[in-house]
């Protein structure tokens, strides 16, 4: 009889500290995921962009046009304020802004929306695994306006960006998009 007494105060207490337990564990978990997105750096990034076209508004072959594709390295400055408001590089676009974003402890995601020369709308993907490297996607579907007609529009951009220094240089940050 005696045991049977102390049986739910036994359950009790485990249950207690199965609850302790798993508040530790999240609390943990949030602290590594706010120590890896504290951990990215700002400076000056290369960031090398490969765009696959899906769908062109200009003739194949035209000597300087967008749609010749094929890889493109540049050195980006990226910003504190930048890194607040986005988590990501994310190059200014004329008529265009960002929304749905979403942060995470180790990418975002969000759509682009624009209207104006080139409308149409673009969802966005960037993640890192440390604080030196990130990844990102954007693919975009639309139209353009090319002389007097509208083209349709899609393409698909995959980068890939690695930190350099601290010091940005000559490399002027991008403005950051309006909100609307």
């Amino acid at each position: 009889m005696r045991e049977d007494k102390y049986l739910p105060n036994q359950i009790a207490g485990i249950m207690r500290r199965t609850q302790v337990s798993i508040a530790l564990v999240c609390c943990l978990l949030a602290m590594t995921a706010l120590a890896m997105a504290q951990g990215r750096k700002t400076g000056l990034w290369d960031l090398t962009t490969t765009t696959t076209w899906q769908e062109s508004p200009f003739p194949a072959g035209t000597p300087g046009s967008p749609a010749v594709g094929g890889a493109h390295t540049m050195p980006v400055c990226f910003t504190q304020q930048q890194m607040d408001k986005y988590a990501a590089i994310i190059p200014p676009i004329s008529d265009c802004h960002v929304t749905n974003l979403i942060k995470k402890a180790n990418g975002m995601t969000a759509e682009m929306v624009c209207t104006g020369r080139m409308s149409g709308k673009a969802s966005l993907e960037s993640s890192w695994t440390d604080g030196e490297h990130a990844t990102g996607k954007v693919h975009f579907v639309g139209s353009m306006q090319v002389g007097s007609n509208n083209k349709a529009i899609e393409w698909t951009s995959a980068s890939s960006s690695v930190y350099k220094s601290a010091d940005c240089g000559s490399v002027k940050p991008y403005p950051l998009m309006p909100d609307k």
